[in-house]
């Protein structure tokens, strides 16, 4: 079985390439970057390519059965699926698995969010059996905050009291390869979720008991987060966030006990809890000396 990952250098693709090299399938991943594709796992075979462009879009596909389709955060993430949707549609690919977000339709006034919407609806009406997983708030999000914590004591992310079910990509990753692998999930729509809801407060106590130290929640203000991320993120993706985090804080992303359900059953085992993925990362952390 041939399968093309595309965004599998990033974080959520990379754990879906290893999750299909362990079940024996061959691995082409979808690259901007050619030096990029020099630390993929052996036998992985990178490609250079651009899905805003027809010569991309028209060849990249062909020889492939199956697709895990993850655009990027970006202003032209919608663009960039639907040009994916239809090369895919050409070269009659036999299988698409999409990465989507929880909610999209409930918050697609998110930028982010709502630029997904197209695509889902897009491979509905396609033709091509395909799987949407709807992930939300990462656990290794956190790893942009190893500074803060360890130098710090804060927890920086301004998720607010609202209460988020945040997700391990390891699940994610082990449901997308389940569903690029089997056609029992054709159709379907999951929503991968933590079994748990956290907040800005009761995360930052996970770090606590998993570093052994005290961390503090930055708390909610927004304005304050704004000013500091635009040093290191564009204008436009730092908006996108804001307006995110403001509805995290009012109405959180919650899960549903029947998706919790419905993902234990896809996995075969309960999501993994954060306070294990926390006590894994500080033990990695010190182990590095960190």
């Amino acid at each position: 079985m041939n399968v093309l990952v595309t965004g599998g250098t990033g974080t959520v693709g990379s754990q879906v390439v290893g999750e299909l090299v362990g079940r024996g399938v061959n691995v082409r991943v979808l690259t901007r970057d050619p030096a990029k594709a020099k630390g993929l796992p052996p036998g992985v075979t990178g490609v250079a390519g651009n899905l805003l462009e027809p010569t991309t879009v028209r060849t990249v596909f062909d020889g492939v059965d199956a697709v895990f389709l993850l655009n990027a955060v970006s202003m032209t993430e919608a663009h960039e699926g639907l040009m994916a949707v239809a090369g895919m549609r050409l070269a009659r690919v036999k299988r698409v698995v999409y990465l989507s977000v929880h909610h999209a339709d409930s918050f697609a006034w998110l930028p982010h969010f709502g630029s997904k919407i197209g695509v889902e609806e897009a491979l509905r009406k396609s033709g091509l059996p395909f799987t949407i997983l709807r992930p939300n708030n990462f656990y290794q999000n956190d790893y942009w905050y190893k500074d803060a914590l360890l130098q710090a004591g804060v927890y920086p992310q301004p998720i607010g009291d609202g209460g988020t079910s945040r997700v391990d990509v390891r699940d994610i990753a082990e449901a997308a390869a389940i569903a690029l692998t089997s056609s029992s999930h054709e159709g379907e729509s999951y929503d991968l979720v933590g079994s748990e809801l956290h907040t800005g407060v009761s995360t930052a106590a996970a770090w606590s008991r998993a570093l052994g130290r005290p961390v503090t929640y930055a708390g909610d203000d927004l304005d304050a987060w704004e000013q500091q991320s635009l040093t290191y993120m564009p204008a436009w993706m730092v908006f996108d966030f804001r307006l995110m985090y403001a509805t995290f804080q009012k109405q959180g992303l919650k899960g549903s006990p029947e998706a919790i359900a419905r993902e234990t059953a896809l996995l075969g085992h309960a999501p993994r809890p954060f306070d294990a993925f926390a006590a894994e990362t500080a033990a990695a952390w010190r182990a590095s000396g960190a």
